[in-house]
């Protein structure tokens, strides 16, 4: 026993002792417990005394684990409503037709995965029979997020629901016929069924926090009433070594959203073997999640183990669960009585005499079978205790044996998650073990039958009978007939067209001057979402603060220290920014909840995220496609954009390459503004086509991303030619020449050449333009890329159509249609960006952009390294010409030595 002089001193020695003889006393109790029962029994004496103290809500200490037995005691589980036996005969219906789906696809080489919803098919059921709310009742219904690897079994139930044909589960991945069923849960490929994809490990769990999050914003902010909403999160004990898995945990808890819940399914199995081989993943998962201030409820072992708990007496089974890691657990569930006798019983004498009373079937009906996830009696009695928890979301953990009834050549095996079928022997042992009327005969030339005791059976009956008292079917998505949102007035937009004069303005600060216009309109301007990760000084946001206050649900408890500044900081139970704090993961999960609101909870929002452009898709991208996927709407900003834009931040925040990333993204409209009156031009059809109405085949399931610069430049107004708004949609138009620009030329048939810039080098190049003209002899035509992106995407779509027997030129084609001269193109990101539209620019083509790493100088030294300034344009330009036989040779070396290239 440890010396209590030997105890480093802690915090409470800081502490007055106002009875040190009572203290004394309480620490000589301990000492003689220990001593007279060994240290278990005082260290349970311990457990038990913070447990009271915490349930009298004395301030202590949480407890971080508890033994490694179900939280739920059977003496204290609740009757479950309903039919066991009935929903037993569902269960195996929905276990056999996922292993028939997944088997029978794999004589196509689709793959899919089987010994996951095995492990956690009781998990569904019974949240499907009793708790999991539709979306026909009154109010949005729940949030299923569904683990990916488990959908053969939500397929299967929704086949049974005579939601889905046999045609429909034999062509599970195989989706290019228009019949088939997504791999996972994807909105996009199944969007009546799916709402939430899933399969990116680790963005479930943090989405599901935030859609929790933001269905109190939602109610708080009188937009909608959703609080009988709940959301489930469904989610593998080995999932949860992604990082974004556990990165909102603290989240939830301080904001005390008991509107949530996680479901974990303990198989202790990954992809390739144990989740924690030398430890034990629920005992590391619950004091993580107690450490984070959730409710834990641990649903571990079935009936079956009751009879052994009652004979352990002296606590060795207790402590003999809590040290056997889990990796032994597993071989257990493989090896026979006699192994488990002499490893996990031998190792105490306590234990060996407990054994003598167990008959060998016994042993294996515990190791092998009894599982709290696959009894319904107790699934249903953690999820209770988890509804009716208020004032923190609640984890269940519930442990459950991975590919059970598949077999033995299944159940807990190392490589059974990449095992795709089951013999037709092997399903005839699965269908006796479950009691299903299939006759051998129905297995014809090898080829295992769906099955199904038809549309008017006592199942299905049941089934449906309990998803009508719920609220209808589930999981499911609506698509709500919403009336388009009214269009802001046009005054907001159409003052950016007379440009800012003499006035220097950031693009940056023309997109906040637009938003800080559009949400004070009073049709529309409460839909708006504002989010940023604590940067809202940074892009000159602070004036929102108190007008729209930033969103807590405990409002403001204290006074701020600058309340007495015009811009003091306000926050507000109804406020309407979401301020994230230093979280570009959760201010993207945000988004996606924001921006699906129109479906989720039929209630159009209108987000916009605006972050540090080289924190976007370079840290989150994989979220901006689960954004498309979800079939998200809403502005990304990437502000201070630009790899030469951020004079001093260096190679961490200089961006050259996020348009490159968003050009991978089907869903993501890109645009790189020069001008004010560009970006208001965009922001207007965004609103048009995804909230307002849309043009006939235009798809409103889209995200816009603009890039804005934190460099301050006067806005010219906007060209009075026409084509221009057609210009800045489509990606390209031609904002002057060289006539209309006044630059002028001596010789009358002056070589030109078409300068192309976006964004922030449109300046250089309209320097560029001055210096060709004057110091050159060259004429130039500036215009002005708005998208890159949009650009090449509407030429594949002309080749597409070309290939199909249709004529039809691209836009950029069109455009540049008779423009003399070669074409120069230049942006502040890497050539690869403009170089997208290079094959169908039929002008000679070259381009210059800021390739490789970002440096820390200035903006002029920024860019002369990477040869992007206006004179290295002009030495481009000349280069050019001069390979045409259109300006001497010498021109270029004398125009290198003249600006010191």
């Amino acid at each position: 026993m440890t010396d209590p002089q030997a105890i480093q001193p802690s915090a409470l020695d800081q502490l007055p002792d106002r009875d040190p003889e009572e203290t004394a006393e309480w620490q000589a109790s301990l000492d003689a417990v220990a001593k007279a029962a060994g240290p278990h029994r005082a260290a349970y004496l311990m457990r038990r005394t913070l447990e009271r103290a915490e349930g009298n809500g004395i301030a202590l200490p949480k407890l971080l684990e508890t033994d490694y037995v179900n939280t739920i005691p059977t003496a204290a589980e609740p009757s479950a409503p309903g039919d066991e036996e009935m929903e037993r005969r569902i269960t195996a219906w929905n276990r056999w037709n996922a292993a028939a789906m997944v088997t029978r696809g794999s004589k196509h080489g689709v793959g899919g995965h089987i010994a996951t919803f095995a492990s956690a098919a009781w998990l569904y059921e019974t949240g499907f029979n009793h708790f999991f709310k539709g979306k026909e009742a009154d109010g949005s219904g729940d949030q299923l997020y569904i683990q990916g690897h488990a959908s053969p079994g939500i397929y299967a139930r929704a086949f049974l629901d005579g939601r889905l044909t046999e045609q429909h589960l034999d062509n599970f991945r195989q989706e290019a016929g228009g019949e088939g069923l997504p791999s996972y849960p994807h909105p996009r490929r199944l969007p009546w069924l799916w709402e939430f994809p899933t399969v990116s490990m680790g963005l479930g769990p943090l989405s599901a926090i935030y859609q929790a999050r933001f269905n109190r914003y939602l109610t708080n902010r009188g937009i909608k009433d959703v609080s009988a909403s709940h959301v489930w999160a469904f989610l593998g004990d080995g999932e949860m070594d992604e990082p974004e898995s556990t990165a909102a945990l603290a989240l939830a808890s301080r904001e005390g959203l008991d509107n949530l819940t996680f479901v974990i399914n303990c198989n202790l199995q990954r992809l390739d073997g144990p989740v924690r081989a030398n430890f034990k993943i629920v005992q590391e998962l619950e004091a993580q999640f107690r450490g984070a201030g959730w409710n834990v409820v641990k649903s571990l072992w079935g009936s079956a183990w009751d009879e052994l708990f009652q004979l352990d007496t002296t606590g060795a089974l207790v402590r003999r669960l809590r040290e056997v890691p889990d990796a032994q657990v597993q071989t257990y569930q493989t090896r026979g009585a006699a192994y488990i006798r002499e490893d996990f019983f031998g190792k105490d004498p306590a234990l060996v005499e407990l054994a003598k009373l167990l008959s060998d079937d016994k042993i294996l009906e515990c190791f092998h079978l009894s599982r709290g996830g696959h009894e319904a009696r107790k699934v249903f009695a953690a999820y209770k205790a988890a509804v009716e928890f208020k004032g923190a979301p609640t984890v269940i953990l519930a442990q459950t044996v991975k590919g059970h009834t598949l077999g033995e050549g299944f159940a807990s095996k190392n490589a059974n998650h990449q095992m795709k079928k089951l013999s037709v022997d092997e399903f005839k042992t699965m269908r006796d073990l479950l009691e299903l009327p299939i006759s051998d005969s129905r297995f014809v030339d090898g080829v295992v039958p769906y099955g199904h005791p038809g549309a008017d059976s006592p199942e299905v009956r049941y089934l449906q009978e309990r998803r009508a008292a719920l609220g209808g079917p589930a999981p499911a998505r609506r698509t709500h007939a919403l009336a388009p949102l009214p269009a802001p007035a046009d005054k907001a937009f159409a003052s950016f067209d007379k440009g800012s004069g003499a006035q220097n303005i950031a693009t940056t600060m023309a997109f906040v001057r637009l938003v800080k216009d559009l949400v004070r309109d009073k049709e529309t301007g409460k839909r708006w979402v504002p989010i940023v990760p604590d940067e809202a000084r940074t892009f000159g946001m602070e004036s929102l603060f108190p007008s729209l206050g930033i969103y807590s649900p405990k409002g403001q408890t204290y006074e701020p220290v600058d309340r007495d500044q015009l811009m003091y900081y306000k926050e507000a139970k109804n406020g309407q920014i979401l301020n994230e704090g230093i979280t570009e993961a959760g201010s993207m999960a945000d988004f996606i909840a924001a921006s699906t609101a129109y479906s989720t909870h039929g209630e159009a929002m209108i987000p916009f995220y605006i972050f540090y452009s080289m924190f976007g898709w370079q840290r989150t991208a994989d979220q901006m496609w689960q954004l498309g996927d979800q079939l998200g709407r809403g502005f990304l900003v990437g502000a201070t954009a630009g790899r030469t834009t951020l004079t001093g931040e260096g190679l961490q925040h200089a961006d050259g390459h996020s348009p490159v990333i968003a050009a991978t993204n089907p869903a993501a409209l890109s645009y790189d503004p020069a001008f004010a009156y560009e970006i208001a031009a965009i922001v207007k059809d965004g609103l048009r086509r995804m909230y307002g109405e849309a043009a006939p085949g235009e798809d409103q399931n889209v995200f816009y991303y603009l890039t804005v610069y934190n460099e301050p430049m006067p806005q010219p107004a906007k060209p009075s030619a026409p084509g221009v708004d057609e210009g800045i949609l489509k990606g390209l138009y031609r904002f002057n020449t060289a006539e209309s620009a006044g630059v002028e030329v001596a010789a009358a048939n002056a070589p030109r050449i078409q300068l192309l810039g976006s964004g922030t080098a449109i300046h250089w190049v309209l320097k560029a333009q001055r210096l060709l003209a004057e110091e050159w002899g060259v004429a130039s035509d500036v215009w002005s890329a708005t998208s890159w992106t949009e650009l090449r995407r509407d030429a594949l779509e002309a080749d597409a159509a070309l290939l199909r027997g249709e004529e039809r030129l691209p836009y950029v084609r069109q455009a540049l249609q008779g423009a003399e001269g070669p074409v120069l193109a230049v942006s502040d990101y890497m050539r690869q960006v403009p170089d997208q539209i290079a094959q169908w620019v039929e002008q000679d083509w070259s381009s210059l952009g800021a390739d490789g790493f970002g440096l820390s100088d200035t903006r002029e030294a920024a860019r002369r390294h990477f040869g992007v300034d206006a004179q290295s344009i002009v030495v481009a330009a000349l280069a050019q010409l001069a390979r045409r036989g259109e300006v001497k040779a010498t021109a270029v070396k004398e125009a290198r030595e003249r600006y010191g290239l």
